[in-house]
């Protein structure tokens, strides 16, 4: 009789992103479906799709496209449909990294300290709060930002209500 031990398959993926909003959605569904079929938990997934949208709607607002060599969708501007490449992974240890790379801007990614009625400059914030690490990688012509997580993340563990914070109506729901 063979002894069969389960193990988790690394998993990786690359696409390219049209320049603009129009494929932050295809991406995301892309990942969410990649992760979910490779094991990764929905708490996990969840917060991965969101980093990835933070940094696809950074890249496109602040960055350039990447010319059609680089393996991006179009050409090599917004006006011929340039792109930006997406790309995770989940290596061997159980670590998810979620890259998004577009041709560089004018600034280096940073966090920013928006206004409490600001509609923007959150989200390096979000994703800091949401990975163990990121950072900004160049290389030439590009820009990579990177963000890593847990793939291995559980979901939240249930905590007991406190009595004397206990809600009498909400007694039958618990």
């Amino acid at each position: 009789m063979a002894l069969v031990v389960a193990q988790e398959v690394p998993t990786s993926s690359i696409m390219a992103v049209p320049h603009g909003p129009a494929g932050v959605g295809e991406a995301r569904h892309r990942m969410r479906k990649d992760l979910r079929s490779s094991g990764v938990p929905d708490p996990v997934i969840d917060d991965a799709v969101l980093i990835l949208s933070e940094l696809l709607s950074n890249a496109y607002r602040h960055g350039r496209p990447l010319p059609r060599e680089n393996g991006a969708a179009g050409g090599s501007g917004p006006e011929d449909g340039g792109g930006i490449r997406a790309a995770w992974r989940v290596d061997e240890r159980g670590r998810l990294t979620v890259e998004v790379t577009d041709g560089g801007g004018p600034t280096r990614p940073v966090p920013a300290t928006p206004s409490v009625t600001a509609r923007g400059g959150r989200g390096l914030n979000i994703i800091s709060a949401l990975s163990q690490d990121w950072g900004v990688r160049d290389a030439s012509g590009e820009v990579t930002v990177w963000a890593a997580l847990s793939a291995r993340a559980g979901f939240a563990t249930r905590v007991e209500p406190v009595p004397e914070l206990a809600f009498p109506e909400l007694d039958g729901l618990l």
